[in-house]
């Protein structure tokens, strides 16, 4: 395409040809359609990006059980930052999503797709967090590599390094009786290996985590190489939209993770998100020289 210093004609006037009357006083006509041809362009531009965020930064994941309410309920959309733990380390109160394939056994059962049609709308809505997806596990982290977590003290409580946890503010309360789950029905005492985390839900009588699986490889415990990301927010629906951040019992001294590396995800999530907004301003400011 040549540029308008060699003689371009902008799209939105009408070429003049040999013999023509120009001086007819009428306007010359606008090409129309133009934005119907360019606008499956867009769509393939913007689906890209959202892969290549997803991918790389942040991606969204639906909560298909009841093992985190009532923190998290069946139906919520979360996102989950991908980033975050190639900046600092996992740390007790994190919630995280983290693969369980051919490790763990699925919390609940989702219909496999009866034909091609359904298996592609099926990927394409987990991968943008809209359909469930029975691999993977969204959990909070109760322990890292190297803390002893027990269950359960003279009190029942959890306890972390011999600290005790108070976990009213996340253990489930059922919304009729207003009885809130005990802290674990089954009885623990493990050092988190190297490499791996404590998970478990706040649900604690209905989840199936770390507890359930210690005659498994680790203990219980999961490989961090196996977490995907920390889920920080909830999108969806609008009436329970919120941020998941770290409850205040696990801001104690000889519990809380010290992070060994530099805070650089604002910068890292910066930088992703400046790339529509460039390549959108780039093409506002093509269509504005050609008018």
């Amino acid at each position: 395409m040549r540029s308008e210093a060699e003689g371009a004609v902008p799209e939105d006037e009408e070429t003049v040809t040999p013999g023509e009357d120009t001086d007819s006083g009428d306007k010359p006509k606008k090409k129309q359609g133009s934005f119907w041809k360019e606008l499956p362009i867009l769509i393939v531009v913007a689906i890209v990006l959202a892969l290549v965020i997803k991918a790389f930064a942040i991606q969204a994941f639906y909560i298909p059980s009841g093992s985190m309410e009532n923190t998290l309920r069946v139906g919520d959309r979360v996102l989950v930052n991908k980033i975050v733990y190639h900046t600092r380390d996992i740390k007790p109160g994190d919630i995280v999503v983290f693969n369980g394939l051919d490790s763990w056994d699925p919390e609940t059962t989702v219909p496999k797709p009866g034909n091609p049609v359904s298996k592609v709308l099926r990927a394409v809505g987990s991968a943008f967090g809209v359909a469930p997806n029975e691999k993977d596990y969204i959990k909070r982290v109760i322990g890292v590599a190297g803390q002893r977590v027990k269950c359960c003290d003279a009190q029942g409580r959890v306890t972390v390094d011999g600290k005790p946890l108070d976990e009213d503010s996340y253990l489930f309360t059922d919304p009729v009786t207003h009885e809130r789950n005990k802290p674990s029905e089954t009885a623990f005492d493990k050092i988190v290996p190297k490499d791996h985390i404590w998970v478990m839900g706040d649900h604690r009588a209905l989840s199936w985590d770390s507890r359930e699986h210690q005659g498994d490889p680790g203990g219980g415990a999961i490989p961090v190489d196996k977490v995907i990301g920390r889920a920080f927010v909830v999108v969806w629906p609008v009436g329970h939209m919120g941020g998941l951040g770290i409850p205040k019992t696990f801001d104690q001294p000889g519990i809380r993770a010290m992070s060994t590396l530099l805070p650089a995800t604002p910068v890292a999530l910066g930088v992703v998100g400046a790339i529509p907004v460039t390549l959108l301003t780039r093409r506002l400011r093509f269509r504005r020289n050609r008018s």
